[in-house]
């Protein structure tokens, strides 16, 4: 087992505006995937059919994202290892490679999502089969996969950032012409369910936001993106300006998600077919116009070309650290590709698919939690960085609200209800 890093205290250091903004980024990469076609099937169909009933989970799923994503970026940089390193190095053969099967397994539910969304946003958009559409989308995120391989980090970063501006726009004008009931949003805030339907949507946008595959890629993100350093004061001045990084890209990612299920709710609420993005997409046109129409299809597609990059990262570095396996990107997507094209291929009903999709991600939640917590709370391993007492506590309330919200989806689809 390697040896744990000891740092030493040092003093706060000072962090001016320009260079705070120079350091921001990896959070920006990583909230790609809490606006991605699985979050827009998940909050659009909650809003379609409940209304404003579960605005809660998302308030919820929002403030878990934040803590989970500082904890895992603070892990990256203070160990100068990414957490499925950290998992490689302390499993036995056999465990790691079962923990490894159910990480692929997240990963392989997380870019199937992301294809289907972008294949239905091309269809929307162009008339495209939704087929052709998936394998344009594969093709495309391929090219931004390359910015990544040969024009470095920094690159592709500001690449997903412009995707994700053009997401804001796409998800967010819409609510500009439809307003919400403020009575009715404030009762959204309290915690309640309506049956087993319900439960399963809550399920679905927890694992939509609280993706368990960027909880594995921000350590990696972090790290690669800033160096391992053993300075305590290189450390302290890259927290500090993690935490804004995690709490600007959150705040934004967030924003969009509470805006598409508001859109929904006050503008797509009983009317037919609008539990399904297609559906939703028409009743859009319908009623605030062609131009809102066209404007979230481009959302729609900017996401997820954005999200099947970043999911794709994701993998190859669960994979690589866990495995030791290096596959190069760009022939990872093309493996990973054939799924999502096969979802498509046999005429499987695509937000539905998207909104299973996303359950499984809340299932694979905990694994990449539980071990997370446990790291970033380490003594030994973090030194004076591990989480303070109400940390650690926060993230192990976290970890327990999701487990027993899994827990309440299988005995209620058992029983029924």
């Amino acid at each position: 087992m390697p040896k744990s890093r000891v740092v030493r205290p040092a003093a706060q250091p000072s962090l001016a505006p320009r260079s705070t903004l120079l350091l921001l980024g990896p959070a920006f990469v990583a909230a790609i995937a809490y606006v991605d076609p699985g979050n827009v099937a998940a909050n659009l169909t909650a809003g379609a059919r409940y209304g404003y009933l579960l605005l809660w989970v998302l308030i919820l799923a929002n403030l878990i994202a934040v803590l989970v994503q500082y904890q895992s970026a603070k892990v990256g940089l203070v160990t100068g290892r990414s957490l499925p390193e950290l998992l490689g190095e302390r499993l036995g053969t056999t465990p790691r490679r079962i923990y490894w099967g159910q990480a692929e397994l997240v990963a392989a539910a997380t870019d199937i999502a992301e294809v289907i969304g972008g294949a239905i946003a091309l269809h929307l958009l162009f008339g495209v089969p939704l087929l052709a559409g998936g394998f344009t989308v594969g093709v495309a995120s391929m090219v931004l996969l390359a910015v990544q391989t040969h024009r470095g980090q920094r690159t592709f970063e500001v690449v997903i950032v412009t995707l994700l501006a053009v997401i804001v726009v796409g998800f967010v004008s819409g609510l500009f012409f439809s307003g919400p009931d403020p009575v009715a949003v404030l009762a959204g805030i309290v915690p309640r369910f309506e049956g087993t339907d319900s439960v399963l949507l809550a399920s679905s946008m927890l694992g939509a936001t609280v993706m368990p595959h960027v909880i594995y890629l921000h350590s990696a993100l972090a790290r690669d993106r800033h160096g391992a350093t053993s300075d305590p004061a290189r450390i302290l001045l890259l927290l500090r300006a993690t935490r804004w990084d995690v709490g600007a890209a959150l705040i934004i990612a967030g924003a969009i998600n509470i805006s598409m299920l508001l859109l929904a709710a006050s503008a797509l609420r009983g009317v037919d077919g609008t539990d399904s993005i297609e559906g939703a997409h028409a009743a859009i046109v319908s009623a605030l116009g062609p131009t809102i129409g066209v404007v979230f299809a481009v959302g729609l597609l900017a996401s997820g070309l954005a999200s099947t990059s970043v999911g794709t990262y994701a993998g190859a570095s669960i994979m690589g650290g866990l495995l030791t396996v290096r596959v190069p990107l760009l022939a990872r997507r093309v493996i990973t590709l054939f799924p999502a094209l096969l979802v498509l291929g046999i005429g499987f009903e695509p937000t539905r698919a998207l909104v299973l999709s996303q359950v499984v991600l809340s299932f694979g939640i905990p694994f990449a939690l539980i071990p997370l917590v446990r790291f970033a709370s380490s003594r030994t391993l973090m030194g004076q960085f591990a989480n303070t007492p109400w940390l650690r506590w926060a993230g192990w309330v976290a970890t327990v609200a999701i487990i027993l919200i899994n827990v309440a989806l299988i005995v209620l689809v058992i029983a029924g209800s």
